[in-house]
């Protein structure tokens, strides 16, 4: 038996919980040539944005040197978060950094070949089930709806 969509107040909360919460999510990105690739990278939720840290000679990094628009999505098929966003190089700041590293279990700052980049997100959705796909966006143009 599905349950009864989320109110959209609700489904926002939910949201922000597995943004702090969750550790590990799923990146798209686009070589130059439009190829898609996809990996797994932990990140931060910090301030409204996502920081995350690959090597930038993998195709991740080369990627969002070369086209900075990516797509993240956390979670399974039937609890969906789906953020489309901009990434950024970025120095984290030292409680970024420290709290980056003590959630991912890999502290990168050392390592100079890992730059941070920060994701802005400009379109947020999230579903259960398809009762809720109807009202699923709650970030549009980088503004909550909610």
């Amino acid at each position: 038996m599905t349950a009864s969509p989320r109110p959209l107040p609700v489904r926002k909360q939910d949201t922000l919980h597995r943004l702090e919460q969750d550790v590990d999510a799923w990146i798209s990105t686009a070589a130059p040539d439009g190829t898609p690739y996809l990996m797994p990278l932990s990140f931060l939720w910090s301030a409204g944005t996502l920081l995350l840290s690959t090597a930038r000679t993998n195709p991740t990094g080369r990627n969002l040197l070369a086209n900075p628009v990516l797509q993240l999505t956390l979670g399974e098929v039937r609890d969906v978060i789906h953020v489309s966003g901009t990434a950024a190089v970025v120095e984290p700041t030292e409680a970024e950094g420290e709290a980056f590293a003590v959630k991912a279990g890999f502290d990168p700052r050392p390592l100079a070949n890992y730059p941070f980049f920060r994701v802005t997100p400009t379109r947020i959705l999230a579903w259960r089930e398809v009762n809720e796909l109807k009202e699923r966006v709650l970030m549009d143009g980088g503004r909550w709806l909610v």
